[in-house]
């Protein structure tokens, strides 16, 4: 079991704190944060041992847990990659680019690793057709939320749409070309609702939107690629795969038959694989221990984090 420590005990500090505690890949050695009145109170009420020292909690463990706001995110990462020690970064992975790429060099330096708590990834509707997915040509998605002032000191697109962001990349094999966008702030300070197209080398286009001030909850993709359309449900996890193939010459009764204009028959059939229910975040913090224990690449890498936050950036940055 490899120790562990988690710096951050606010709403998802505390789910982590709890699910380490059951892991059978960890030892939960402790936590810490700032606010000493909060750290003691999650300490007296969940029986968890309580750091008022962050150096003293990171000497003591193997894996550095961080579930820190943003702002923060590289100053605790920094001081445990410089101890030696393997980093689980929430996402986003820093608050600055230049931030993440000096992630990037110190932990190669120090051959230590890191992975980002992009969590779709571990989806089960995502993870079930993740195999389904060649070479998309055109991706839609949709996030949308009920107002929540948690998250409203980043604009949204690092709160909420940076995860469609990763899960994109992961399934399109082509570079950025280029980016179009358009934000509009509503409540916060920063965009509270956005829109973005991504066009990539090989032609492929992504359209993304994601809002933190919608009246329902909604969390959709939909990959187009030949002969296949896949959707994806993360809120619901439900998963929805058409594809198509050439005719048979004597089609049954219920068969779905296509014709195009220059007479090809295609035939159209569901594929749905099964989603099994998991624990999203216990995943990606098991497959670490994994990734750790075997010296294997991290399932969502730092530099795959970084990936993401450049896009985000990008988007941002062409408001």
């Amino acid at each position: 079991m490899l120790n562990v420590g988690v710096l951050g005990a606010g709403h998802l500090g505390k789910i982590h704190l709890r699910l380490l505690n059951q892991s059978e890949k960890y030892n939960l050695v402790g936590f810490f944060d700032p606010d000493a009145i909060n750290g003691k109170k999650v300490a007296d009420e969940f029986g968890y041992t309580y750091f008022d020292n962050i150096n003293k909690l990171i000497d003591t463990v193997d894996v550095v847990d961080i579930v820190t706001p943003t702002l923060s995110h590289f100053d605790c990462a920094k001081k445990a990659i410089e101890k030696g020690k393997h980093i689980f970064i929430e996402k986003p992975i820093t608050n600055t680019l230049e931030e993440a790429e000096e992630l990037l060099f110190l932990e190669k330096k120090h051959q230590v690793k890191g992975q980002v708590g992009h969590v779709e990834r571990f989806n089960p509707a995502f993870t079930a057709v993740k195999n389904n997915i060649h070479n998309p040509m055109f991706i839609e998605t949709h996030r949308l939320a009920e107002f929540n002032p948690r998250g409203t000191d980043v604009p949204v697109v690092l709160d909420l749409m940076i995860h469609d962001i990763d899960a994109i990349l992961s399934v399109v094999p082509s570079k950025v070309k280029n980016i179009n966008a358009s934000g509009v702030s509503v409540i916060s300070n920063s965009p509270d609702i956005a829109n973005a197209r991504i066009e990539f080398e090989n032609g492929c286009v992504a359209n993304l939107t994601a809002s933190r001030i919608s009246l329902k909850n909604m969390r959709k993709s939909r990959f187009f690629q030949k002969d296949a359309y896949i959707a994806v449900d993360f809120l619901e996890k439900k998963v929805e795969v058409v594809k198509m193939k050439d005719a048979p010459e004597n089609p049954g009764d219920f068969d779905m038959i296509l014709q195009n204009a220059e007479g090809v028959k295609k035939q159209i059939y569901f594929e749905n694989p099964d989603v099994e229910n998991n624990n999203a975040i216990l995943d990606e913090l098991e497959t670490f221990a994994d990734a750790i224990v075997n010296d294997t690449v991290p399932v969502v890498s730092l530099e795959q984090g970084t990936n993401a936050l450049r896009v985000a950036l990008q988007i941002i940055a062409s408001f």
